[in-house]
């Protein structure tokens, strides 16, 4: 149950979801940082130089100017560190702090140079504020260089500090000195490894999400790509077959017009019908194209069931056909298809091929499981020229993509009698058991 607000809607009780918002997150003064970070970052990347210029300065201002403007300072401790010219103060200011301006080009080098500058100091017994130099050099190594190095740095840091603490023991306790210390270190050295993860992270995220576009246009390019030549394949079969059929019907025509007036209307006739039969197909293919999936499939493609139409067709153009089927055939309709286009495709060859006095005959059967077509010709008959073999073989490519959707293969080549034979077959889905 959940309380009831002022405008009668009920409030669910317990802690806040994960999908609301944290309030902190949303603080004006933590967008402000975040967008002063952001700045920083993009004038980091355009003029890194700037960037480490302004470390330097502002370390300078910080660190070293207090030393040479204060007389209240540690220098006041005459008995404990010693006391230098000005120009040996900032001789050794410059060595803690130059070196920071390539901690990013060359972080080793600059935290050994650091380092080394900062023996010498204690080696003196000089304290300097400029000593923070070493932390921001150690922070630079974690964050730019490699872990192996990280290591030796870590060695000479164990080093350098025990000399401090060596020198300064005598004023300081020794255990709190050494636990400043190695706290001081630790901070720049975790703090370095925390900002090094997390650019690693994002730079996977980004990594991944410019693979991820790459993928998806690749998606899209295969996809485009499938499309036009799924259209290619139709638009071959439709118009290689309905043309080649009309060519035929108008060759005979014109021979009747001559001898049999009536044989000749009778063949422009079946030409209007087969150029209306492939004009639907046409737009069946094209309006397939259109992404409007909530439409209904009311044109549907030709199947098994049509393959008798087909065959008249090619009768009508002067092939003798012949058609049969036995066993029990798929009711797919994409397989159905397929079939239809494999035989379409085979009679239009021996049509162009074979010639008008050829005979062709066509069988699918289902057998244990797969469907087999097979389609064959008796060659072409004396004085018959077949049609130039200057195509691109689109026609058999077809076929084969077909076959292959369906886990199927053809096989083409002659037989004994000098005709063609096209025989394909293609891996019927189990049915399910109830």
């Amino acid at each position: 149950m959940g309380t009831v607000t002022d405008d009668g809607a009920a409030r669910p009780k317990g802690p806040q979801t994960a999908a609301d918002p944290d309030p902190l997150w949303q603080h004006p003064l933590v967008l402000r940082l975040g967008r002063i970070g952001r700045r920083l970052r993009r004038a980091d990347r355009a003029r890194p130089w700037a960037v480490d210029t302004l470390v330097v300065v502002g370390a300078f201002l910080l660190f070293c100017l207090p030393d040479l403007l204060r007389d209240d300072g540690p220098r006041e401790l005459a008995g404990v560190f010693n006391q230098v010219s000005v120009g040996t103060m900032l001789a050794l200011q410059a060595g803690l702090i130059l070196p920071l301006f390539f901690r990013r080009r060359a972080p080793m080098t600059a935290f050994v140079l650091t380092a080394a500058v900062f023996t010498v100091q204690w080696s003196l017994l000089v304290f300097l504020r400029a000593d923070v130099a070493l932390l921001i050099a150690l922070y630079s190594l974690t964050l730019h260089s490699s872990l192996r190095r990280l290591l030796w740095a870590c060695a000479i840091m164990v080093g350098v500090l025990t000399l401090a603490v060596v020198r300064i023991s005598a004023v300081v306790s020794v255990a709190e000195v050494a636990f400043f210390l190695v706290c001081a270190s630790t901070a720049a050295v975790a703090l370095g490894l925390v900002v090094r993860i997390r650019r690693s992270q994002l730079a996977a995220l980004r990594d991944r999400a410019a693979q991820l576009e790459i993928e998806r246009d690749q998606r899209s390019m295969l996809a485009v790509a499938g499309e036009r030549a799924r259209v290619a394949r139709e638009m071959h079969d439709i118009l290689g077959h309905n043309l080649s059929v009309m060519i035929r019907l108008a060759d005979g025509g014109a021979y009747a017009v001559r001898v049999n007036p009536d044989r000749s209307a009778q063949a422009l006739t079946l030409i209007g019908e087969t150029g209306r039969e492939a004009l639907n197909d046409l737009r069946r293919t094209l309006g397939a194209l259109r992404d409007d999936a909530a439409l209904p499939d009311l044109s549907p493609q030709p199947g098994i069931a049509d393959i008798d139409g087909l065959c008249d067709r090619i009768r009508a153009a002067g092939p003798s056909v012949s058609y049969r089927t036995a066993g029990d055939l798929p009711a797919d309709r994409g397989l159905q298809l397929a079939t239809y286009r494999i035989i379409q495709e085979a009679l239009t060859n021996a049509l162009k091929y074979a010639g008008p006095e050829t005979d062709a005959r066509v069988s699918v059967e289902v057998v244990r499981q797969r469907l087999r077509i097979q389609v064959e010709d008796t060659g072409p008959s004396a004085g018959f020229e077949p049609a130039s073999a200057s195509g691109d073989g689109q026609g058999l490519i077809g076929m084969r993509e077909r076959a292959a959707l369906y886990g199927g293969t053809v096989r083409t080549g002659r037989t004994r009698d000098g005709g063609w034979t096209v025989q394909t077959e293609l891996e019927l889905a189990p049915e399910r058991t109830p």
